[in-house]
């Protein structure tokens, strides 16, 4: 029996506490000019958790794909409300990759934007047996509308479930070793020690007037129970785009906006710049990618000492650790390298491969405890034994901690690819690559690029005497996986470097290219 009496308060709660007063407040502004209050809100989520439960057979987890929209938020909730575990869908994804996660997550529920995703989710139910239930946001095709069910239902007053912290809250997928994505179990507990730590470690602006760019079914909600605890208000656009995200800021007079570095560079570099009036802004809040230091002392210079940092990753939602505005030192290119200091609710130490603590100034790989980490990768106990090697989650980010406590990550011990805030993984463009039949060996790696942080580069060997252009593979994996993962170039060698053991040799590759690329 769940202990109530110590038990700590889950995301539920603080969604039913700050939706509990002012009820005629706005809280958020759609991408069509719709405004939602709080009593709105708390009305729709109230109406979506009573369809899902609903549903014969009731869904035990849900996937959900989709483009901004308003509907998000009380589908979101509403799906927490009900006690289902919910699942994102990559909206840049490729439908092999859907079904994959549909099959390994054990999906009974789609929700999908029937304006963007309606043949997607046509071939989704066509193709995954496991699926129950499918809902339309927007319209009806092959879903049901979910909004023409929702109204039926009267609205009750919102009461957040019983859960133990530990039990099962989403399923956030990410890439794997094996180039299959690897689903990451969050608890409850985990999800609100991320709130509580914005709530404890984030600087905040005066009010929140905070715009939505980034994918609300991803990064895009990460602040969503932060936001309505502070009593502030989104503005939600349907994704980034340099002007309109520019135009939205002097418009709303907004204070705070995520982005991923990428953006920041996008908006800054736009010949349209100079235009808009951003002086609103007070916080941009960064992650999810290294942001040159260059070029961050160059987006300080425009548009002021604003920037926040947050390092984490899926495993550790959000703040393993924090830079706030005023640690950006502009004349100190390895502090404006740096991804800030550890947080409270966490324990972080860095750590070599025999798990031992590396002394000050010392390369170690970044390990965490506490009670924001997660409870493994899905259906994978081996990969989950290994991450939490000797009781601690292994980033795989490797770093340096300088005598002023501040951590300065200076590789990745995976092959892992981070371009433009997005995850890509090697292994999966190469699997795509090498069928190609002209193609022998690829080997993928990220190269330093000054506008997507890193850009995914292919190093190919080709059959003797065949001949294909770049382009031709470039558009192969963009089919297959999407543009996120289609190569930004290919080199066309003789021969592939290897180690000892006969593997592709990727750290000499990225040395070689990473100083044509400087």
């Amino acid at each position: 029996m769940t202990d109530l009496l110590h038990q700590a308060p889950t995301g539920s709660d603080f969604v039913v506490q700050a939706l509990s007063r002012d009820l005629d407040r706005l809280v958020a502004i759609g991408t069509k000019g719709e405004r939602l209050t709080a009593r709105g809100l708390a009305e729709g989520i109230s109406r979506m958790q009573q369809v899902f439960e609903s549903l014969e057979p009731r869904p035990r987890r849900a996937a959900l794909l989709s483009r901004n929209r308003l509907d998000i938020l009380p589908v979101n909730s509403g799906l927490a409300f009900a006690g289902v575990v919910a699942t994102a869908l990559h909206p840049m994804g490729s439908v092999d990759d859907y079904l994959y996660v549909l099959e390994d997550a054990e999906v009974d529920l789609l929700i999908y934007d029937a304006d963007h995703y309606e043949e997607t989710a046509a071939a989704l139910k066509a193709c995954a047996p496991g699926l129950k239930h499918v809902l339309a946001m927007g319209g009806e095709g092959v879903g049901r509308n979910i909004g023409e069910a929702a109204a039926a239902f009267a609205p009750k007053p919102l009461t957040a479930p019983v859960v133990a912290p530990d039990s099962l809250s989403r399923i956030a997928y990410s890439g794997g070793t094996t180039g299959k994505p690897k689903g990451i179990m969050c608890s409850h507990g985990s999800t609100a020690t991320s709130t509580l730590i914005q709530l404890t470690s984030w600087e905040c602006p005066s009010t929140f007037r905070h715009l939505i760019c980034a994918p609300l079914s991803h990064a895009g909600a990460s602040m969503f129970n932060l936001i309505l605890l502070k009593g502030g208000y989104m503005v939600v656009v349907p994704g980034f785009e340099p002007v309109a995200v520019m135009q939205a800021i002097q418009e709303h007079r907004i204070t705070s906006v995520l982005m991923v570095p990428t953006m920041v560079i996008a908006m800054i570099d736009h010949p349209r710049f100079a235009e808009f009036d951003l002086s609103s802004l007070e916080i941009i809040y960064y992650g999810a990618s290294a942001f040159p230091a260059a070029r961050l002392k160059d987006a300080i210079g425009k548009l002021g000492s604003i920037f926040f940092q947050f390092y984490g990753q899926a495993e550790a939602p959000m703040s393993v650790t924090v830079m706030r505005r005023d640690e950006h030192l502009v004349d100190s290119a390895e502090r404006l390298a740096s991804c800030g200091r550890p947080t409270p609710l966490v324990r972080v130490a860095l750590m070599d491969d025999d798990l031992n603590e590396v002394p000050v100034g010392t390369p170690g790989e970044i390990c965490v405890q506490g009670p924001l980490v997660n409870l493994g990768y899905l259906n994978k106990p081996e990969e989950t034994e290994k991450v939490f090697e000797g009781g601690w989650l292994h980033t795989g980010d490797v770093a340096i901690r300088g005598e002023d406590g501040f951590f300065r990550i200076v590789d990745r011990k995976k092959d892992m690819i981070v371009t433009g805030g997005f995850n890509v993984f090697a292994r999966e463009v190469e699997d795509v690559l090498t069928e190609h039949p002209s193609v022998r060996q690829a080997a993928v790696i990220g190269v330093p690029d000054p506008k997507w942080g890193e850009a995914v580069k292919a190093i190919v060997v080709l059959e003797p005497g065949a001949n294909v252009d770049e382009k031709v593979l470039i558009a192969s994996v963009r089919e297959r996986k999407g543009s996120v993962q289609a190569p930004k170039s290919v080199e066309f060698v003789d021969a592939l470097p290897v180690t000892p053991l006969g593997k592709p040799d990727k750290k000499a590759l990225r040395m070689r290219y990473a100083a044509v690329a400087a």
